[in-house]
């Protein structure tokens, strides 16, 4: 599949991955969004494909090799492979890689400057380590799952967004580039141990740093950022579409008030949480009297902090992501397009 940054920082970079599903295949489409060039291993008996693979978006950038790795003559292929790799990107169980005889200790022995990404939910040792699990298994021992939904009603799974990509993707990416500028440095590579549970506590960080100031309820739907603030959430319009009200400083609060034509006692009483429920059914009344397209006109080239909730399909048709790129067509796919984008500065002579 198509769709690469011309801008290539990581041209030369070499990389293997080893098929599955979750993190790691998004990961290995990063990579060869930025000019690495890699090629994914897969079984001649895969397992669970979520997607039909031709319209799977995050198997673009590298090919494919069917490679059965249980058999003496898969291994040896696997090794060679990898012996001119500068990265490698597995997503299996603890364990698994070193049962097919490509543990890091092996490969390392024809490679040394092999980085061996490893991306786990539990991690490679622990209690679970050894458990299956899925991304709202791993969010949920991680604390995280407790704090997402609203008031008295139960936690609200994230999509995969919080656990596989934004606590295992991410992090794994991160490891494994900061590995490998140590393993250009150094000529020596090193296993890195990415997991979603460790990912998805790191990014409580400043949750975790309010509740201890006591500046964060355990109880959902009660904070400032999970539904509780009526200048933090989404509102029904008219239509029965939805608009995302995010206002949290008072001068992005006060032009809120100001468009959407509040009673203006409001802006002094913004952070009184006794009056939230009012604020809120007042807030609800109002944005319920215009379309959701309507309130967008109102709002339009205002610091209000208001947006509308778009579908994926509205999303790639957005006046700002086409003026971006942030999606193309390739054949009858809409897919995202690489990024972040990479620019060079001007110097002045």
């Amino acid at each position: 599949m198509a769709g690469r940054i011309v801008n290539q920082p990581l041209e030369g970079v070499r990389f293997v991955e080893f098929a599955g599903i979750g993190p790691a295949p998004l990961a290995a489409m990063m990579l060869a969004d930025l000019g690495a060039t890699g090629v994914r291993i897969e079984s001649p008996n895969p397992g669970l494909q979520l997607t039909n693979p031709e319209a799977d978006i995050t198997r673009r950038g590298r090919p494919v090799r069917t490679i059965d790795l249980r058999s003496d003559s898969g291994r040896a292929e696997a090794l060679s492979l990898l012996a001119d790799a500068d990265l490698l990107i597995e997503g299996y169980r603890p364990g698994v890689m070193e049962r097919l005889g490509l543990g890091p200790d092996v490969v390392a022995a024809s490679n040394p400057r092999l980085v061996f990404g490893r991306i786990t939910g539990w991690g490679q040792h622990g209690p679970l380590a050894e458990r299956a699990g899925h991304d709202l298994n791993y969010i949920a021992v991680a604390g995280v799952l407790a704090h997402i939904g609203r008031q008295g009603q139960p936690p609200t799974p994230p999509l995969n967004l919080v656990g596989d990509v934004g606590s295992g993707t991410m992090l794994l990416l991160v490891g494994i580039l900061a590995a490998l500028v140590q393993a250009q440095r150094t000529d020596r590579g090193c296993v890195v141990d990415a997991a979603i549970v460790d990912g998805s506590a790191f990014t409580m960080a400043l949750i975790a740093s309010m509740a201890q100031q006591s500046l964060w309820s355990d109880e959902r739907g009660v904070n400032i950022l999970d539904s509780g603030a009526p200048f933090y959430d989404v509102y029904r319009t008219r239509d029965e579409r939805w608009l995302a009200v995010a206002c949290l400083e008072p001068k992005f609060f006060a032009e809120f008030i100001r468009l959407a034509e509040l009673d203006e006692q409001w802006h002094a009483t913004q952070y009184d949480a006794g009056r939230w429920d009012e604020l809120r059914a007042t807030i609800s009344a109002v944005i319920a009297s215009k379309t959701r397209d309507e309130w967008d006109a109102v709002f339009a080239d205002q610091d209000a902090c208001v947006s509308p909730v778009l579908t994926m399909a509205e999303a790639a048709d957005h006046p700002h992501m086409r003026a971006r790129g942030v999606f193309t067509r390739i054949g009858d796919l809409v897919v995202p397009t690489p990024c972040p984008r990479f620019t060079s500065p001007t110097i002045a002579p």
